[in-house]
């Protein structure tokens, strides 16, 4: 990229809208207003919206008292986000999307976006496994879809994969690198695969640690202790109550079933029962462990 480039890039995005203010959307608003970006975080359920407020203002008293950032700077960064529950405010240089695993969902929600926003604003999808080219194929603004994936904790993980289209143009990557840079994550650019890099390598650390437990061969505990002991900063059991159950079930799903189904990727029973009981982790309290 030139330095001419780069900054047209740096100059283009101003404000950023985040829809969908779960604990991954309200994390990647976090992090996009301590970058000294204008935020706005969507979400059509003012209980949700009035939680994501009260977790990000913690997460920034957390960051106080850690002396990581002063009170007059978790001020401006609270000043810099508006929490709005109307579509009709999400207008913004970058929108990013990060609502419920769920295509037809995306693509309605982009098709709103697009009506709201003139062709130059770039729609970011954080989905973590469905195709960013089927989600774009039915979208007004197909061009101006990419995928933009965080992980979570978005706070705190570095890693965001940009994920491209068949139809996403070079600038667009160059923007994202530069937004990316501003908000201190480490970018790494894919081009539109089933799991993308991540989820696709990980799908082993779940599904064998898995199989272990259902063949009575170790207890999830067991499995964590070891992981950890080896250098893993979370076992894959509190990994996936720390995702939640059923977004990571339905990423195994999706993995599984574009790969044409293999033996090895197979979806495990374990982690189906889970999600049937309702114990999805941290967020309902219980999953592998209990909260």
């Amino acid at each position: 990229m030139t330095v001419k480039t780069y900054l047209a890039a740096m100059n283009n995005i101003k404000t950023i809208c985040v829809c969908g203010a779960g604990t991954m959307g309200s994390g990647i608003a976090q992090v996009a207003a301590q970058a000294n970006f204008s935020t706005i975080l969507f979400d059509v359920n003012e209980v949700v919206l009035n939680k994501a407020q009260t977790a990000i203002t913690t997460s920034l008293n957390k960051l106080v008292e850690k002396s990581k950032i002063t009170e007059e700077q978790k001020n401006i960064i609270l000043q810099n986000i508006t929490f709005t529950s109307a579509i009709q405010h999400c207008k913004a240089d970058l929108i990013i999307e990060a609502i419920i695993e769920k295509q037809e969902a995306k693509v309605n929600l982009f098709n709103q976006l697009a009506d709201l926003n003139d062709e130059q604003t770039i729609l970011a999808t954080n989905t973590s496994s469905i195709s960013i080219n089927a989600i774009a194929k039915d979208c007004k603004n197909a061009h101006q879809i990419v995928g933009m994936h965080f992980f979570n904790p978005a706070t705190i993980m570095k890693l965001v994969e940009i994920v491209k289209t068949d139809q996403t143009p070079s600038t667009i990557i160059d923007t994202l690198l530069t937004v990316c840079k501003q908000m201190n994550k480490v970018a790494v650019i894919c081009k539109d695969s089933p799991g993308f890099i991540v989820n696709r390598v990980a799908r082993h650390y779940y599904l064998e640690a898995m199989k272990l437990v259902e063949q009575n061969l170790a207890t999830y505990e067991n499995v964590d202790a070891i992981m950890e002991a080896s250098g893993f900063k979370m076992g894959p059991f509190k990994l996936m109550d720390l995702i939640g159950m059923d977004i990571n079930f339905s990423v195994s799903n999706i993995v599984w079933e574009a790969l044409d189904k293999p033996e090895r990727l197979k979806p495990s029973v374990l982690q189906q029962q889970k999600v049937a009981e309702g114990a999805l982790g941290k967020k309902t309290g219980k999953g592998f462990y209990t909260y």
